[in-house]
């Protein structure tokens, strides 16, 4: 599939098609279902220095064209990832991509600290995650907020460093500009879309947290008009996602400008959607006479 073959920040995809953290887990499960290999890569389910058990409650809740999520970044931390899954999925013939969060600034620094000792393609900084030590304020909704948080991981991170962004941001092209001035070598968005659900027969919340994460083909039109005003703005590579189900919205994403499309929710749809979505690029490519995605990214 030479057509769909992609590169970013170095790191070299067989395919633009990757599994989005926190939809995949480490990929053992999936490898039951499918041969992953025939992905571009994996994003390892979001990790931090310690081990966290997620949020009480309602996790996973259905919606109309996508699902509400509350899984509160559950993880077996670092030290078990590194111990139990690390080689596994460099074994395999997918970019590897860790994903990394933390509440506090010092938990992302001892994070980075600890990854720059083990071998992987791409560290991916979530930084949508609650800043329990600044009131609860996620680190990804104000560009001067995340600055300080971005400039020290670049300083210490020997690894490629992409920055996941939030579409709950208050500007979010500038906080991708941000990004690219304090040295990222790429940025990945959306992430979920801050939302709310109401247990009428409680006459309460019905998330714990009072909000949750949407995702899936609702957000879709909304994160593909973010990635395409992105890509405007920076130099820098993007991973684009949010609500990618088919061929043709990874398609839609090229030809906004984005590197690599990531796959969340349309993998619980169906575990191997994403061989149906790069089956289905190859033959756009083909049946189009197209050579190579660069000739149709960032072409609207």
């Amino acid at each position: 599939m030479s057509r769909l073959k992609t590169e970013f920040a170095g790191a070299a995809f067989k395919n633009p098609v990757v599994l989005a953290s926190g939809t995949c887990g480490f990929g053992r499960e999936l490898a039951e279902c499918f041969d992953i290999e025939k992905l571009g890569g994996l994003s390892s389910k979001g990790m931090m220095i310690h081990p966290h058990g997620g949020n009480d409650g309602i996790r996973i809740w259905e919606t109309p064209s996508g699902i509400m999520n509350s899984v509160g970044l559950e993880n077996p931390g670092i030290e078990s990832f590194i111990e139990k899954d690390l080689d596994w999925i460099n074994e395999k013939n997918v970019v590897n991509i860790v994903n990394l969060g933390g509440h506090a600034k010092e938990d992302y620094y001892r994070g980075v600290e600890r990854l720059n000792d083990v071998h992987l393609d791409l560290l991916e900084l979530n930084i949508s995650c609650p800043n329990v030590k600044e009131g609860g304020m996620n680190f990804g909704v104000k560009t001067e907020a995340a600055r300080e948080l971005v400039r020290e991981v670049r300083k210490i991170c020997r690894h490629k460093l992409v920055v996941k962004l939030s579409p709950n941001a208050e500007d979010i092209v500038s906080l991708a500009r941000m990004c690219e001035e304090e040295g990222a070598d790429g940025v990945s968005l959306t992430n979920t879309f801050l939302a709310m659900a109401i247990d009428i027969k409680k006459k309460a919340p019905l998330f714990n947290n009072g909000y949750a994460g949407l995702s899936g083909p609702a957000i879709k039109p909304i994160a593909l008009r973010m990635v395409h005003q992105v890509c405007k703005a920076v130099k820098i590579p993007v991973m684009g996602l949010g609500g990618i189900t088919s061929w043709q919205d990874a398609i839609e994403f090229i030809m906004a400008g984005a590197q690599v499309v990531q796959i969340g929710t349309g993998t619980f749809m169906k575990p191997d959607i994403s061989l149906d979505i790069i089956a289905g690029m190859e033959k756009y490519l083909k049946d189009n006479h197209i050579e190579s995605l660069d000739e149709i990214r960032g072409i609207v």
